[in-house]
């Protein structure tokens, strides 16, 4: 089914610009989300990330289409994403994400992007939020990936770098500031109850996530629209539910899509 009629709502000279908010392996219903996009034949003008959205904005921003994505998606286990750290700065080390998108896309510099795209990190030393637009696509969103106390810092430019949720879990702001004219968030955490966690990683996932909920709402109130798939069902680390992930991306996407006509 095509969504043509979303397109009403726009004028052709209006800019688009899309946020993917962070959540682990809920990051999978991003790409339901931008499958329902690319159905509604809209041009996204400008894209943002944090964390886990920051890879799928990545991927989308250098012309790989939702199934391409998808397939990607479902070929990812936790492992291949992450690996035992001797660091005294994190448990695991996500250096193999840098290598999945080298692999995908290939060893690119931000700027280089079909769409222009900016990856949100933290500044672990003072706070401070850092909008990376420039600089090596792998190393960006290992940074804004890096989980504080799970995964090691990444340095860039000497600052060090951990997950871009502190300070903006889904960059709505961002997105005004590069121009964007009609803004769009995706927020993977909004409503979601959290399950009695199995193990550590659980234990601080959830821990970082009820920290950013109260701050997200404010950060994304001006946006146009927030889509919220409710993912209360699943939990941030089993890869084996991305296929159920990114449908409840792409439901929850065209409900909202079809309540703006």
């Amino acid at each position: 089914m095509r969504l043509n009629f979303f397109r009403k709502k726009y004028r052709k000279n209006k800019k688009l610009g899309l946020a993917l908010g962070g959540g682990a392996v809920l990051g999978a219903a991003h790409i339901g989300v931008l499958k329902a996009f690319e159905e509604s034949d809209l041009t996204i003008s400008y894209i943002t990330g944090t964390s886990i959205g920051a890879l799928i904005a990545a991927f989308c921003a250098f012309n790989k289409s939702s199934s391409e994505i998808e397939k990607i998606a479902k070929d990812i286990n936790w492992p291949d994403i992450s690996s035992i750290s001797l660091s005294q700065f994190g448990l695991l080390s996500n250096e193999k994400l840098g290598k999945l998108i080298i692999e995908n896309i290939g060893n690119v510099n931000i700027e280089d992007a079909a769409i222009p795209l900016s990856v949100i990190a933290t500044d672990i030393a003072n706070g401070q939020k850092v909008i990376l637009k420039k600089g090596k696509l792998k190393e960006a969103v290992m940074a804004s990936a890096c989980i504080p106390g799970i995964f090691i810092p990444v340095e860039i430019d000497n600052k060090l770098l951990v997950d871009g949720g502190i300070v903006e879990n889904v960059p709505t702001i961002t997105l005004k500031n590069m121009g964007a004219d009609y803004i769009v968030g995706v927020d993977l955490n909004a409503g979601n109850s959290h399950k009695k966690p199995d193990n550590i990683i659980e234990v601080l996932l959830n821990t970082f996530d009820f920290t950013i909920m109260t701050a997200t709402k404010l950060q994304t109130a001006k946006a146009n629209i927030i889509i919220k798939p409710g993912l209360s069902a699943f939990n941030m680390i089993d890869t084996d539910q991305v296929p159920d992930l990114i449908d409840a991306g792409y439901q929850e996407a065209v409900k909202v899509i079809r309540k703006m006509v």
